[in-house]
Order: structure tokens, then C-alpha cells, then sequence
């Protein structure tokens, strides 16, 4: 199938796509790397009358420090993330993430901003961003605002963003001295969304755990932060068994919806062994960096 008819648009700033947006509301939409909104034209699941192509904002696409965060732009691609060398610095798990993103064409094309604003519940920046406590900045002509990821993401494909906004840039904390991070995912086939993702962060000061962030996505309409999960097990020794009391913790906090394809059962089954295969590789990790 081909899009139905739309009118094209190729703003030269961030004022002028504001200006379209704020003229155009619902009947725009915004394209960059155009990896999800494409196929959605094409299966006429999507029919934008307006379409607006930002990929003249070079300034939307640059990674910098600011204090004590990482600012990624909203254009920034997810090969220049997982290539960064400021992201593997600053914030070593969303470099990881993104270096697992589909296969070479989608990193190279697909943006930051444009996963975040489509909000599937199995994208990788999704779950990387409601793990770290990510803060998007969201622009309308005239205005702006800052929502937590989590706020930003309300459902499945379903995110805070008004007809006429724009995300901007979304900000990380800087991983701090002794923390390390990894990311896991089981999918079917090499490039696929995965069934189930997790991200953690792991700082551990003479061996027990000082600092400890978990998430889980594909489990639910919008990734999942296993705040109580993590606060049960601060303070413990990180070893073999608390890895495996952890990842049992973290298969009954989540809660799958049935599917025929995909059971909830295996999915909790795939929580609890990605769980532990994640923070089995955060204490390789801290071994090596102690």
C-alpha cells in the first residue's frame, strides 16, 4: 500500500516547525528519521495530511553535558548515541541500548525523539528512559515544559505530547563514580522489538549494594521501574543469591497481559532470567572497575 495524500513541509528552524505545528495541530506530523511513521503511512494507519520534515535542525541532534545530565537532542540518531563517546562516558546504559536497536539502516535513520513520541512499550529509549528518570523538554511556540519520562509515557503508543508540540531534547543523570549498567533483551529474531528488555545500574561500595536502578519493558503498556524491587535489596552483599532473589522479586512485580502468542507466564519466566543475567554482568562489571 502507498500514504494517502499529504502535504510536505521542510522547516529550516525550530521556530518555524513550531509555527507549522501551532498552525496545522493534529492534522501535522512530525518526521526524522520516519523508521515507525512510514510503515504506518503506508498501511494507511496513520494518514497525516501535513507532514513535517525536521532533518534540516542540525542543532536538535548534538550530545552535551550540562551540570550534572546528559542532554541528548531529540534528532540525535541511535548509531551517534550508541557511538558516542559522551554517552558511553556520562551514560554508559543508554549507549548500550542503543547499539542493540533494530539492525544498522533503522539506527542510522531513527531518532531519539521519534522512538520516545511513538512510545512503543518494547523500544529500547522508552525503557532507558523511565529506568534513569530521563526528563524530556517538550516546545510549543511561545512555551516550553519538562516532564519525567514516566509522565511522558502514558500507554501503549501513547505518550503527554500535544498536537502542537515537539520533543526537543531529552536529558539523562551522568552515571556517578563506581556505577556501572547493563541492558538485556530476548527477542525472536535479530532486529525485532524485544518480548522482554531490562536495564540496570549497579554501585556497590566494599561489596554491597549502594545504588541500584531496575527496569523492565515488553511487560506492560509502558516500561516499568522496579523501584520497591530495587529498595528491598539495597544494602545486601551482591552475590549468586541475592542475583537470584532480585530476579525472583522481579518476576512477581511484573504483570503480563495474556496473549496467545506470547504467554504472560513466559514472559515473567523471561523478566526473571534477563534480571539475573543483567546484574550477573553489573557485578562482572564493578569487579573490573574496582
Amino acid at each position: 500500500m502507498k500514504p494517502a495524500a499529504f502535504s510536505y513541509h521542510r522547516p529550516a528552524s525550530v521556530d518555524e516547525a513550531l509555527a507549522l505545528l501551532a498552525r496545522f495541530g493534529a492534522d501535522a506530523k512530525l518526521i526524522a528519521g520516519g523508521q515507525s511513521l512510514v510503515p504506518m503511512m503506508n498501511m494507511r494507519l496513520a494518514s497525516p495530511a501535513q507532514l513535517v520534515d525536521i532533518n534540516d535542525l542540525s542543532e536538535l541532534a548534538q550530545l552535551r553535558v550540562r551540570g550534572d545530565r546528559l542532554e541528548v537532542g531529540a534528532l540525535a540518531r541511535h548509531r551517534a548515541i550508541a557511538e558516542s563517546p559522551l554517552a558511553d562516558e556520562h551514560c554508559p546504559l543508554l549507549a548500550r541500548a542503543a547499539r542493540t536497536i533494530g539492525h544498522y539502516a533503522i539506527r542510522e535513520r531513527g531518532t531519539v525523539g521519534g522512538s520516545l513520541a511513538h512510545a512503543d512499550p518494547a523500544a529500547q529509549h522508552a525503557l532507558v528512559a523511565v529506568t534513569l528518570g530521563a526528563q524530556l523538554s517538550l516546545a510549543r511556540q511561545g512555551s516550553q515544559r519538562v516532564l519525567e519520562a514516566s509522565e511522558f509515557l502514558q500507554s501503549a503508543m501513547t505518550t503527554a505530547l500535544a498536537p502542537d508540540e515537539m520533543v526537543v531534547a531529552v536529558s539523562y543523570p551522568r552515571a556517578v563514580a563506581g556505577e556501572v549498567s547493563a541492558f538485556r533483551m530476548f527477542n525472536q529474531r535479530h532486529g525485532d522489538y524485544a518480548m522482554v528488555a531490562v536495564a540496570a545500574t549497579l554501585t556497590l561500595a566494599d561489596g554491597r549494594v549502594a545504588g541500584l536502578r531496575l527496569g523492565v519493558g515488553g511487560t506492560g503498556p509502558v516500561p516499568q521501574r522496579l523501584d520497591s524491587v530495587a529498595e528491598a535489596f539495597r544494602g545486601r552483599l551482591a552475590s549468586v543469591d541475592w542475583i537470584a532473589e532480585v530476579a525472583s522479586a522481579a518476576r512477581d512485580a511484573v504483570t503480563p497481559e495474556e496473549n496467545p502468542r506470547v504467554p504472560a507466564l513466559y514472559r515473567k519466566e523471561l523478566t526473571e532470567t534477563l534480571v539475573a543475567r543483567a546484574l550477573a554482568r553489573c557485578v562482572e562489571r564493578s569487579a573490573v572497575t574496582a
